[in-house]
């Protein structure tokens, strides 16, 4: 259901429709670990036979990765990035042929560091990684930023360590401003036996860390802390930062000297009930509230003043984690966690006033529930079981 206030502000400027995608791109981890990880090509044609069906599976021939960051949208030329964090793994998906999807390789440990958790592409096709931990030792020290190829090759790295300011630093996501040859990174150790308040802001064209900032205290007291989701805003030069104990941040001054962070919004926050990926969809910023069950929708056309205009909540013990934006802009996809965990939900969203709704017809024929449930024991490549959906994309149209 939908709960909360439609804005009446006069609508920002017609930006050229973007056609539906046809698919979407599900990566998933065998629930029981018995069998292999797997990504899952689903239907998102409304106008097709097969609307909210698997089509067709990829197992990538490796057991119990703990499937869990794609890329936060599909890239141009149909090579998708994928981590199996547990395994210290990114498998590279080449998905040029969304019903034929094949593994182009995958690699694991890059120059000194292991553990990559996220995936920017830069300008000029590379990808830059994040890599949580040092590769002398399982979850030893603190990793760092890397730049690889399109074939996963090392170009370039650069350690994030920062024991003078904060030791429990452990790079977890970024996002790429290249209008301020700059990079953002947060430091959220993925096993949470630490917890970082840091910040870390780096130069794009050397990879030079060059910041370390420690969040403050907003007004709750405790939204500073595990750092999550970096996001650059429509101007390409302001960045919001959200954390994991539901706080929403502005970075101030990144292109200067003495950057510095403000806190601009906060949610409620239980433990274990995460807020977690953020999606910018023009003036608004989508943002999930684990301990709220639901995805709000804010208002930052002032970036400093985000205001609530719409919120899709969920069921009670529903978990949103994950989601994705599909690159027309008009739809949501959502993962989680408990109840959550099993299935794939699509949202509709309003473009004009931020607001968000199930898509009630997204499921199989005759089934109670909206969404795609990765619960069922069959899939194309054979009767494997339960399996748990985590990061997933719209293919470009």
């Amino acid at each position: 259901m939908i709960a909360g206030c439609h804005p009446s502000l006069s609508s920002p400027a017609a930006a050229p429709e973007v056609a539906s995608s046809r698919y979407l791109f599900v990566w998933a981890g065998d629930a029981d670990k018995r069998e292999s990880d797997f990504l899952a090509v689903v239907d998102v044609d409304r106008h097709s036979p097969t609307y909210a069906e698997v089509i067709t599976t990829l197992p990538v021939g490796a057991v119990g990765t703990l499937p869990h960051h794609t890329e936060y949208e599909m890239p141009p030329g149909g090579m998708l990035w994928a981590n199996g964090f547990a395994a210290g793994r990114t498998f590279r998906l080449d998905l040029r042929d969304p019903t034929r999807p094949r593994l182009a390789g995958s690699f694991g440990d890059a120059g000194p560091f292991s553990h990559p958790h996220s995936f920017a592409r830069l300008p000029g096709g590379n990808v830059l990684a994040t890599f949580q931990h040092r590769a002398d030792g399982e979850r030893a020290g603190t990793g760092g930023l890397v730049e690889l190829d399109t074939a996963g090759r090392v170009v370039r790295y650069a350690p994030a360590d920062a024991p003078e300011i904060d030791s429990t630093v452990r790079p977890y996501s970024l996002v790429v401003v290249p209008a301020l040859d700059r990079v953002v990174t947060t430091a959220t150790d993925m096993h949470l036996q630490l917890r970082s308040r840091a910040v870390q802001v780096w130069r794009l064209s050397d990879l030079a860390l060059l910041h370390t900032l420690l969040l403050p205290p907003g007004p709750r007291g405790d939204e500073n802390w595990l750092t999550a989701e970096p996001r650059v805003l429509a101007d390409g030069r302001t960045v919001l930062v959200n954390t994991f104990t539901c706080g929403l941040y502005r970075l101030r001054g990144l292109e200067g000297d003495a950057p510095w962070a403000e806190s601009v919004y906060s949610t409620p926050w239980a433990e274990g009930r995460n807020c977690a990926v953020p999606v910018v969809a023009g003036r608004f910023w989508l943002q999930t509230s684990g301990a709220e069950h639901s995805v709000v929708s804010l208002d930052i056309s002032n970036s400093g003043r985000p205001r609530e205009v719409a919120r899709l909540t969920l069921q009670p013990d529903q978990v949103p984690h994950w989601i994705a934006l599909e690159p027309s802009g008009h739809r949501l996809v959502i993962t989680g966690y408990r109840e959550l965990a099993p299935w794939v939900l699509l949202a509709d969203l309003d473009r004009a006033t931020g607001a968000l709704e199930i898509d009630t017809t997204f499921k199989a024929p005759g089934a109670a529930q909206a969404g795609v449930y990765f619960g069922r024991d069959q899939w194309p490549h054979g009767p494997t079981g339960p399996a748990v959906p985590h990061g997933v994309v719209f293919a470009r149209p």
